[in-house]
């Protein structure tokens, strides 16, 4: 089992910026992939951005250029800058692992952490 712990969200005014931690623990090997994904009120989970072992990255296109994910393997800890917020980011985010342990592939959640743009 992997937990994830995630930190960092909160209240920020629009044009700000966070950063959010999400820290991997348990029987944390073969990570291969972790990422962040949010979900706002009546909306579906949608992904943000999700990084790869070897640091290839991916953003959702509402996020390009204003959000940054980037990764530290020896801590199994991923993190999420994000600046230029605007309301519509606001959401709950949730970290996201993918573990492969042959044959299979486990897929975890961390609980969440809230960022509310608003002034």
């Amino acid at each position: 089992q992997v937990q994830l712990v995630e930190s960092g969200g909160g209240l920020v005014q629009p044009g700000g910026s966070l950063r959010l931690s999400c820290a991997a623990s348990g029987s944390n090997f073969n990570i291969y992939a972790m990422g962040w994904y949010r979900q706002a009120p009546g909306k579906q989970r949608e992904l943000v951005a999700r990084i790869f072992r070897g640091s290839s990255a991916n953003y959702a296109d509402s996020v390009k250029g204003r959000f940054t994910i980037s990764r530290d393997n020896a801590k199994n800890t991923v993190y999420l800058q994000m600046t230029s917020l605007q309301p519509e980011d606001t959401a709950v985010y949730y970290c996201n692992a993918n573990q492969l342990r042959a044959p299979d592939n486990y897929e975890y959640w961390g609980r969440g952490t809230q960022v509310t743009v608003s002034s």
